[in-house]
């Protein structure tokens, strides 16, 4: 027959039975049960006073906390996320912390639990992170070293009319320059760009995806947009397709918009473009952003020293030969015509000879394509893009 296994209760009870026949010293007692001869006390204390229940494992949970928010301060915790719903426990506390300094306010952890138990927050449902991608474009150390551009989702207002929000932020800073319903289209957005750039000055880089009125698939990527653009002297940064990481900054701010402007959507258009000023006003002034050290976009961004002007007529193309592109989009080039693309009609395009022999074609900046010195035909490149994330070397 096995031996029946010992509880802890059992080993208790009999260390309680020989204590009480006082038959050895409580010192070798201990030794022999391998205990404390404090919690050898103890337990005789507690036999003594409640008999068996007395030794039965207890809660060491202290009976009151040790650092409890006070009353005073959950209140105006839960009243400033009433008004914020969607900001979190380090933007609210951040808010506090600068209206009332010399208040002992709770950790972020802290107010996350109290914001649960109030039922103002609900947990969120964990992601799988994709893995961190090399820094796809030139480093942003200052304001409006690249602007980050793209049109929302669109989606319609009450009355069923379309809406398609184009949003303009500087990426240093997170500014949100400019949020404005208009028609996906190169006449709307190059109007609202030119009066940013006049508000703002004109950036050192224009950040988009590939879609029209940005980019298409012809030769170095360009649209009558980007082309405007380009002559002004803009870099043209584009993301990969499927890659909206790259732009994440960018799409961080819009999912902030739908949550806070557009969920539900406005009655009409008018007042939807209402909702939008009022949000990019908080955006700026208000919310602190966990980027920016919990700070206010405003107090980080200032206008570019690069006025604007209107694009010269040609770009500069020193000592390179320089072909203009007929109205079929095409140049001539050795008897023979090459087409380029029609975002260019009108436009001059320089050509240099490299050392390989080959002709490399360019507008303004912008690379668009190889001449084979063999057989005259041209290899385009496509939009410029940084290194693919699945094969970007690591830093």
């Amino acid at each position: 027959m096995p031996w029946k296994p010992v509880s802890e209760m059992d080993q208790k009870m009999r260390f309680v039975v020989e204590c009480l026949r006082a038959e050895d010293p409580m010192t070798t007692l201990c030794e022999r049960y391998g205990i404390s001869r404090q919690t050898g006390y103890q337990l005789k204390r507690r036999y003594e006073a409640e008999g068996p229940s007395g030794l039965e494992e207890r809660s060491r949970a202290p009976h009151q906390p040790g650092r409890v928010t006070a009353a005073e301060l959950v209140v105006r915790i839960v009243d400033l996320r009433r008004r914020k719903p969607h900001w979190g426990p380090k933007k609210l506390l951040a808010v506090l912390g600068e209206a009332d300094p010399s208040q002992p306010w709770p950790a972020h952890g802290t107010v996350s639990d109290l914001l649960r138990r109030e039922g103002l927050s609900q947990p969120r449902r964990m992601r799988r992170r994709p893995l961190t991608v090399e820094q796809p474009f030139s480093a942003v150390t200052a304001a409006n070293d690249a602007w980050c551009i793209d049109f929302k989702g669109r989606f319609r207002t009450k009355d069923a009319t379309r809406c398609d929000p184009f949003t303009v932020t500087d990426a240093f800073s997170r500014y949100l320059l400019g949020v404005q319903i208009m028609a996906p289209t190169t006449g709307p957005v190059q109007a609202q760009m030119d009066a940013l750039f006049r508000e703002h000055g004109v950036p050192g880089a224009i950040r988009s995806d590939n879609g029209p009125p940005f980019a298409s698939t012809g030769a170095g990527g360009l649209t009558r947009l980007s082309v405007r653009w380009a002559k002004m002297g803009i870099r043209l940064e584009r993301i990969w397709p499927g890659k909206p990481q790259q732009n994440g900054r960018h799409e961080r701010m819009h999912r902030t918009l739908k949550a806070e402007a557009c969920n539900p959507p406005a009655a009409t258009p008018a007042e939807q473009q209402a909702r939008f000023e009022l949000f990019r006003q908080e955006y700026n002034h208000e919310r602190p952003h966990e980027a920016l050290g919990q700070r206010q976009p405003a107090k980080l961004y200032l206008p570019s020293p690069r006025p604007f002007a209107e694009p010269p007529a040609e770009p500069d193309y020193g000592l390179d030969q320089v072909r203009r592109v007929r109205s079929t989009g095409e140049i001539r080039w050795s008897g023979e015509l090459i087409f380029l693309s029609e975002a260019l009609v009108g436009e001059t395009v320089g050509i240099a000879e490299r050392n390989d022999g080959h002709w490399l074609v360019r507008f303004a900046a912008v690379p668009l394509g190889l001449i084979d010195r063999r057989t005259g035909k041209l290899a385009r490149f496509g939009p410029g893009r940084p290194p693919r994330p699945e094969t970007a070397p690591q830093t």
